[in-house]
């Protein structure tokens, strides 16, 4: 089997039946409390974001942060990312545009902060992404990755619902301890790793589902706000990401 469990074609339909991609990106996106404690702890001024199509983290760091910043993916949609770029205030020159296969691609540049969010559960061999995760970094630079977490409530939803998605994702990527011995062994330090983020739910087939799964949906997704409301703990079972950070 190979190591990519997605293809050009893949990204290529995908990216093409998504809408509304070309908002403003909020002060407050995902992640941003994260992001800012490490940017407040390191002095940071290039990132490169990878597979990170069409950019959001990477918009996000150069427009409250001014991090000189790039977007590296296997399939960039040019007038996607025009849109997107535009709604943020930026012009293509703004951030360095790279289109190109991790698994062949030599770094240039060397990064302060590389990140991903979304691309190593695609993946068969985790360490071997993680380790070309760690070849753009500067040494003494920062790791950020995340990823969903299907091993609860929310990878249940997706293996009923949308079996097709769910297939597209290396469930045994999503342990922490796992990502975390991984980073370890690739000589990485200061690694932490573990669940983050109150319950959420989705479905990317969502508008296609009948109205009983929508109605179950709503119904799972206020549930499952009030009991982290009540006991707001991050967990396997209720936490939508895992989240990885460590050092060169």
């Amino acid at each position: 089997m190979g190591n990519e469990l997605t293809d050009r074609n893949f990204w290529a339909n995908y990216w093409e039946s998504k809408e509304g991609l070309a908002f403003k990106v909020s002060a407050h996106y995902t992640f941003h409390k994260l992001l800012k404690e490490i940017l407040g702890n390191k002095e940071i001024k290039t990132a490169i974001e990878l597979g990170g199509f069409p950019g959001y983290y990477a918009i996000f760091l150069k427009k409250y942060f001014g991090l000189d910043t790039s977007l590296f993916d296997f399939y960039i949609h040019p007038s996607t990312l025009k849109q997107v770029l535009a709604a943020n205030d930026l012009q293509e020159k703004d951030i360095e545009v790279i289109e190109g296969d991790l698994f062949s691609y030599s770094p240039k540049n060397l990064y302060d902060l590389v990140l991903s969010c979304g691309l190593i559960e695609h993946f068969n061999d985790t360490k071997d992404i993680i380790a070309r995760h760690a070849a753009f970094l500067k040494p003494g630079g920062t790791l950020f990755i995340t990823l969903p977490n299907f091993t609860g409530v929310n990878g249940w939803l997706q293996r009923k619902y949308d079996p097709e998605n769910y297939s597209k994702h290396n469930i045994d990527s999503m342990n922490p301890q796992l990502l975390a011995d991984y980073c370890k062994a690739l000589g990485l330090k200061n690694v932490k790793s573990g669940y983050y983020g109150k319950f959420s739910i989705w479905l990317e087939n969502k508008a296609q589902q009948p109205s009983s799964v929508k109605v179950f949906f709503k119904g799972l997704w206020l549930a499952g706000k009030i009991a982290t409301k009540i006991i707001p703990v991050d967990s396997k079972r209720l936490s939508p990401y895992i989240v990885v950070t460590a050092t060169k």
